[in-house]
């Protein structure tokens, strides 16, 4: 039988396009209307080393990356090895690979996963490249033409995407690759037959959007009416500041590429006191150098907008892949009581509502607002309905003519939101620093006065709270377990919550989409209708478990906790596993480090 969902990983080095044959698998679903997801990992060389891809395609819809492949692709079984753990092959998988490249299955298999099931077969990639293209550089474009014939990837679409890519070069080149096309494909049909469970089986609908979550916070930007970016280039976030370096010009914007990140986020504020929309993106190593002058912001009351895309660390880390373990530096990496909003997206289509909601409230509240992406949603690409990216934008307010000349700057009102102007606003003038002040914005280092402007800042917050809190919830109202997990966690949760209801089984999920200020009466509300809570996430130290002990008396005996580093995406299969566990025997219980 033919199956409508197919999860294909291609692994390869630096230079063989593997990334390149994901994007086209990617594109050609995408036209077809079908859902799909394209994840990538990569050393953390400069040039060259191992590198994968993985593409889901379903014509069902779909919220993780496939815990297990259909269909491997190795070009070189050394480079897999560097993915041990990672890439895992269904037991009844098809692997293909390099015919000159082959070693004794039984020293890949235990590694791979694959049972007895599995069919492995052995394809000359470069013979074939050589033989129909002059090259062996071809032999990606070789492995599109055999997947197409085995597999049925969408042809028109493949092919569309080959000549999309090759057509800015001499006409020779386009040849040549589209011969290395044909060639894949007249070796697939001798084989076939072996693999026809495999082959994909689609309806086509409406063409689809296939962007990333990068590209998707950098649109959004720009519909929010960003017109100012300042930013280093920085692992996973860099698409970010490639993505306007094409567009701010051509939206009237400006973007300057600072010497280091402390640069960025004091133009990003410097921008944003003088009355344009701004924006700095960064990862974690960034964001800590960023840490004095989110201060400032907060203290001046100057909105700012600061996208973080994590990455596994401390320090440079794991620059290539994803973790969830800088909430606690979002949070609170600050000197001093300093204000912030932190959101945190979901998935691909969340970055663009998540920035463009970050920029609306910096501008009504005046405070920094942190974004905490991460690189499995920020460098992943998603298919999603253009229909979807819709959002009210809010914009600055200054006070009318008549207000300004009883103008105090820092006026302490019942919200905490002052009026506020930019230079060149005549009786619009004031003074403003680092330094603690008065409603004027006179420097004051009186207590009395520290405390009034310290419940002013914070005051912002319930406005916040009360306005912009969002959360997703899955599931019935009442249920034996309820998940909570935040961030890129949330597509193997979803899934894993909708396949446990599909059962009959009552789990449910909550999601919050701002984790500062958390939307705490809402969940305490969810609470009451789970008899067991389960807490999912990608911190060794538990973060997120003991941030809501903080405020939160989550129940004795009823909470359950699953946390474990980063450098893997949280699979289906592991919530799945973990639901199980505490649905029978209630023994996932975890030591939390203090």
């Amino acid at each position: 039988m033919p199956t409508k969902d197919l999860t294909i990983a291609v692994v390869g080095s630096g230079g063989d396009g593997v990334v390149t044959v994901g994007d086209f698998m990617a594109q050609a679903g995408a036209r077809e209307g079908l859902n799909c997801m394209k994840v990538e990992a990569y050393g953390p060389q400069i040039r060259g080393g191992e590198s994968s891809c993985t593409v889901r395609i379903s014509s069902e819809p779909i919220y993780a990356q496939g815990d297990r492949v259909d269909v491997m692709v190795a070009f070189n079984w050394a480079d897999f090895g560097r993915f041990r753990g990672e890439i895992l092959a269904s037991p009844d998988a098809v692997v293909l690979y390099e015919a000159d490249d082959e070693i004794p299955r039984e020293q890949v298999e235990p590694h791979l996963g694959t049972g007895e099931r599995s069919r492995w077969m052995g394809v000359p990639f470069t013979r074939l490249a050589k033989e129909s293209a002059g090259t062996a550089l071809a032999k990606n474009i070789v492995t599109l033409g055999v997947m197409t014939e085995l597999f049925g990837l969408p042809r028109a679409g493949l092919l569309q995407a080959v000549t999309r890519k090759f057509s800015a070069k001499k006409a020779e080149v386009l040849e040549a690759n589209l011969r290395g096309f044909e060639a894949g494909e007249v070796w697939a049909k001798e084989h076939a037959a072996k693999v026809a469970d495999k082959r994909l089986e689609y309806t086509s609908g409406e063409p689809k959007l296939l962007m990333s979550g990068n590209e998707l916070s950098a649109v959004a930007a720009i519909h929010a009416g960003c017109r100012f970016f300042a930013g280093y280039p920085i692992t996973p976030s860099s698409e970010i500041l490639q993505f306007f370096s094409e567009w701010m010009p051509r939206v009237g914007g400006h973007l300057v590429q600072t010497e280091d990140e402390l640069a960025a986020i004091g133009a990003v504020i410097g921008a944003s006191f003088a009355g344009v929309k701004a924006m700095t993106a960064t990862s974690g190593p960034g964001l800590a150098l960023m840490t004095e002058m989110l201060g400032l912001a907060a203290m001046a009351e100057v909105p700012a907008v600061i996208i973080d895309v994590q990455r596994g660390g401390p320090s440079t880390g794991l620059p290539t892949k994803s973790e969830q373990a800088d909430l606690w530096q979002a949070l609170w990496g600050s000197h001093g009581d300093a204000p912030r909003v932190v959101l945190a997206p979901a998935d691909v289509e969340d970055c663009f509502h998540a920035t463009v909601a970050a920029f609306n409230i910096a501008e009504e509240t005046q405070l920094p607002v942190i974004v905490l992406s991460d690189q499995f949603i920020g460098q992943r690409r998603e298919t999603l309905s253009m229909l979807s990216l819709d959002h009210e934008v809010v914009d600055r307010l200054t006070p009318p003519a008549e207000e300004l000349p009883a103008f105090k700057r820092y006026l302490d009102t019942e919200s905490g939101i002052s009026p506020m102007t930019w230079p060149g606003i005549k009786g619009g003038e004031y003074q403003t620093n680092g330094l603690e002040h008065d409603e004027a914005g006179r420097p004051s280092s009186m207590h009395l006065v520290h405390e009034k402007m310290n419940a002013k800042r914070y005051r912002k917050l319930r406005l916040v709270r009360d306005k912009y809190g969002s959360f997703r919830t899955y599931g019935p109202e009442k249920a034996d377990l309820g998940i909570l997990c935040w961030g890129s966690s949330k597509g193997p949760v979803k899934e894993a919550v909708l396949r446990a209801n599909a059962r009959g089984e009552k789990i449910s999920a909550f999601v919050p989409q701002m984790l500062y200020p958390f939307p705490y009466h809402e969940f305490r509300q969810y609470l009451q209708g789970v008899r067991d809570i389960l807490i999912f996430e990608l911190s060794y130290s538990a973060q997120f478990y003991k941030y809501l002990r903080t405020f939160l008396d989550l129940p004795e005996g009823h909470t359950f906790l699953f946390k474990r580093s980063g450098g893997k995406n949280l699979t289906v299969g592991e919530v799945e596993d973990k639901i199980g566990k505490v649905m029978e025997t209630g023994s996932l219980r975890r030591e939390v480090l203090v």
